[in-house]
């Protein structure tokens, strides 16, 4: 202890100009908004070298798990090629189809599930064409939104945070609600607002709705785990059980609609017409 107080009573200069000093740079990055975006770059920039550097280090014995997921969804696209070509008697010549959305490929370097408010980072940036309001899913369902990208990362907000709300439906029909997380399980979400007419079972499975402009129609969820009718507003309350395991997320697609800004500026229009 007397070392301690020897070593304060010693430096006590040093420390004291060193305590005024970031005293002063607190100021300047809260007085300042060029300053503090700055600082926030660059703290982006080290949180995200750090989860890099982690990940660097788990990635080799994560492997096994990553060429299962690659060989499973090798297997699910080889499958639904086939079936195309036998359902269809002529050639198509798909380079003329227009395309709507364009898929990066990043890896997930840390992964939030036990909070109220989850979210990713991925190892992509706007470098690679990442930019916020990007759909993010893997080859099994959706994983969340992204919410900022710098050069070289960006953060999701998961489907596991209290601020996502994301349109989804009923595969067997067009009865839509919204995906919505109330903590707990991170396995299980919650469709609400799904009309009392709908077709709704156990085992069901849910799907995008395509209503927004950031994820494609028809991808995967999960499948109805348990659902209860409120008599009072006639929806449904329903427990969806996800398709992804959230807590081990390796590689993810992000989405671009191509289409978006267009759709968005076409809407815009008309609702100031209204």
């Amino acid at each position: 202890m007397q070392q301690i107080v020897n070593f304060f009573i010693k430096y006590r200069n040093f420390l004291l100009y060193a305590f005024l000093l970031f005293i002063s740079l607190v100021f300047t990055i809260q007085s300042h908004s060029y300053h503090r975006s700055k600082f926030v770059n660059s703290a982006n920039f080290l949180s995200g070298g750090i989860y890099s550097s982690l990940d660097n280090i788990t990635e080799y014995f994560d492997l096994k798990v990553h060429n299962a997921q690659l060989v499973e969804e090798n297997n699910r696209l080889r499958t639904r090629l086939l079936n195309t070509r036998d359902s269809i008697s002529q050639k198509i010549d798909t380079a003329t189809f227009h395309k709507r959305f364009r898929f990066t490929t990043a890896k997930t370097i840390n992964n939030n599930y036990t909070f109220k408010d989850n979210f990713l980072t991925l190892r992509a940036g706007t470098k690679d064409g990442l930019k916020q309001d990007l759909g993010v899913i893997t080859s099994k369902g959706i994983v969340g939104i992204v919410d900022r990208a710098s050069a070289n990362y960006a953060t999701v907000i998961s489907i596991l945070n209290s601020n996502s709300q994301i349109n989804a439906k009923l595969k067997k029909s067009n009865h839509f609600g919204i995906l919505v997380w109330r903590g707990g399980d991170p396995n299980i979400v919650d469709l609400i607002d799904v009309q009392s007419k709908a077709p709704v079972q156990k085992g069901d499975t849910i799907v995008t709705g395509g209503k927004s402009t950031i994820f494609p129609e028809g991808i995967g969820i999960g499948t109805i785990k348990s659902f209860e009718l409120d008599p009072s507003e006639n929806f449904y309350s329903i427990k969806v059980e996800l398709f992804n395991d959230m807590t081990n997320i390796g590689y993810v697609y992000v989405i671009e609609n191509l289409d978006r800004t267009e759709i968005q500026t076409l809407e815009q229009q008309t609702a100031d017409e209204q």
